[in-house]
């Protein structure tokens, strides 16, 4: 083969390897632009998960569960304030709306006042697990039985003896292992987790068909008005 042909072959050859490596560039550009541009696309377009969705069935419940209102009451078993309405405004709500069917009303656990919050709020998921009717029950035990904001007070054995006390409808052993050993603290720190998600910043906070109310937790006309929207909205 003369050198001058040979040459010439070496040099097509070269001119065609840098074609298709030029070809491979532009298709793994273009390959990794459209993953970016996929990505880009899922994280616009992907629904958020919305704070205020709750998860009702897995949520200690007082009424009917298809009631066409469902108030979610965020609380602390330390809070006076949330001793106030479990005492005043609750009661009301439970006559006038729970009873009636027309609201399920739910409770989730803000424990951020100091350990007995955190350590009653275990005590109350232990019942609620065994009993939801003797949770709320319970629920008012607790609040009833709430001493000094600054006093430690709900100590595993006190948690225990008020449901002995009181006739929890449960098993006591069990509801002592259930607070010493922490069985329900993903639980509680979920409930804390979306509390803070929903921006609730005191206690207690209601949520209305997934709407925060705004006014002030002793206000019932306020909360009732709420509840009457909130029908109003479902008999549409």
């Amino acid at each position: 083969m003369k050198k001058s042909t040979y040459k010439s072959q070496r040099k097509a050859e070269q001119e065609k390897l840098e074609k298709q490596r030029k070809f491979m560039k532009k298709l793994m550009w273009g390959t990794g632009l459209v993953v970016i541009l996929g990505i880009i696309a899922a994280l616009i377009f992907t629904p958020k998960a919305d704070p205020t969705a709750f998860d009702y069935e897995q949520l200690p419940v007082l009424g009917k569960a298809d009631a066409p209102v469902k108030i979610v009451e965020f609380g602390d078993y330390k809070c006076p304030s949330c001793q106030v309405f479990s005492q005043q405004i609750k009661p009301q709500i439970e006559k006038e709306y729970v009873e009636s069917g027309k609201v399920a009303f739910y409770f989730m656990n803000f424990p951020f006042i100091g350990e007995d919050s955190t350590t009653a709020a275990l005590a109350a998921q232990s019942v609620y697990h065994q009993n939801n009717d003797a949770f709320w029950k319970y629920f008012d035990v607790l609040y009833k039985n709430q001493q000094d904001e600054h006093t430690l007070w709900a100590t595993p054995e006190h948690l225990v003896q008020l449901a002995k006390d009181n006739a929890i409808d449960v098993d006591l052993d069990l509801l002592k292992k259930d607070i010493e050993e922490g069985t329900y603290s993903s639980e509680v720190s979920k409930h804390k987790s979306k509390a803070i998600a929903a921006n609730v910043n005191s206690t207690p906070t209601l949520f209305i068909n997934g709407e925060e109310f705004t006014g002030q937790f002793g206000d019932y006309p306020g909360i009732k008005k709420a509840i009457d929207d909130a029908l109003a909205g479902e008999d549409k």
